[in-house]
């Protein structure tokens, strides 16, 4: 098998190149999206204490050297979110952050370690506003790319129809006939057992040391993410309080919290918080991911204690976080988000 010519091949670039071009003309049309509606563009600092404190969330790591030659270990981000809510508690109302960003042990189809991610906050909005505003960007990039439908590996999805809103209790009842909430307590306690025999019983493979947080993963993956968006965009939302650690509980139920994600053609594009705000709240669901990362993976990450303390002036407020890569593949019809990245970092050619 002959190896595939690398990026930079002229030929090949100039089979790229129109995708690329398309990719420059959504993301001027983002800005100037945002600065019609008094956003303020943010550009936040790449390297970081901390690169965030999810579970499975992997980070570049590197250090700072000092003038005394004292070393510090520091963090290419995952998301510029810490540094946002800081600007929030600074006293900013609007803003969004449109750059790179790096994460670790992950690389494929919809996946590459730098990508470009497009992150907005609305303060003392509700996080409805935000599903308004990623439809219209939906639709928004859908025009600028002159595509009438967006298509990926066999699924079709209209991009300019008003988006599906579904809970994720829903959904698990409509696609894997399980009731998901039975499973969780009015605490945020999770019931594994329960969990487990409901998954067995749908037909699903299951073992013995899986979690609740596995089991959960099993079924959006295998079950809910493949039936998301087609025909339509969809807004899953009000995720349990265990899948939801920088959102604030749901006032409507104590049990799920107000997150949601944009799924379209069975891609997730976006994922969006009615954002947490008590810092001891914060800080214990942050402990509790990194006890179980440092037992899956062997290492934790620190707190950013500033982030922490800024949360304790910080407004309410909303916050999403959205591919742009994925959303550029989907509107220009590429296979792979490496398709329209102008300068893929070397590795496998998807």
């Amino acid at each position: 098998m002959t190896a595939a010519s690398p990026w930079w091949a002229p030929h090949r670039h100039a089979d790229r190149r129109p995708r690329l071009l398309q990719r420059n003309a959504i993301a001027t049309a983002i800005r100037d999206w945002f600065a019609h509606r008094d956003f303020v563009e943010v550009q936040t600092a790449a390297l970081q204490i901390s690169p965030g404190n999810e579970t499975h969330l992997s980070a570049f790591a590197t250090e700072a050297i000092l003038p005394d030659a004292t070393r510090s270990p520091l963090y290419l981000h995952t998301s510029p979110e810490f540094a946002c809510k800081k600007l929030l508690a600074a006293g900013e109302q609007r803003i969004f952050s449109f750059g790179p960003v790096w994460r670790n042990r992950e690389r494929g189809p919809l996946h590459h370690p730098e990508f470009t991610m497009l992150e907005w906050y609305r303060a003392g909005e509700t996080y409805e506003s935000l599903m308004e505003d990623c439809a219209a960007l939906l639709s928004l990039a859908a025009e600028r790319a002159g595509a009438e439908s967006f298509a990926f590996r066999g699924r079709e999805a209209d991009p300019f129809a008003e988006p599906e809103r579904l809970t994720v209790a829903d959904a698990f009842g409509r696609h894997a006939g399980i009731d998901l909430l039975a499973t969780v307590g009015g605490d945020g306690a999770t019931d594994r057992d329960a969990l487990h025999a409901a998954v067995h019983a749908a037909g699903m493979r299951t073992a013995t040391d899986d979690t609740w947080t596995d089991l959960f993963s099993r079924v959006m993956v295998e079950r809910i993410e493949p039936n998301l968006g087609v025909g339509r965009a969809t807004i899953l939302h009000e995720y349990p309080i265990p899948e939801a650690a920088l959102a604030r509980p749901s006032p409507r139920d104590a049990r799920v919290a107000e997150r949601f994600e944009l799924y379209c053609c069975g891609v997730e594009l976006a994922n969006a918080f009615g954002e947490l705000t008590d810092p001891e709240e914060q800080r214990g669901r942050f402990e509790a991911d990194m006890d179980e990362k440092e037992k899956i993976y062997g290492e934790r990450y620190p707190l950013d204690e500033d982030f922490l303390a800024a949360l304790r002036i910080m407004p309410e407020a909303s916050g999403s976080a959205l591919g742009f890569d994925r959303l550029v593949m989907l509107a220009t019809g590429a296979r792979t988000v490496e398709d329209v990245i102008w300068t893929p970092v070397a590795g496998d050619d998807y």
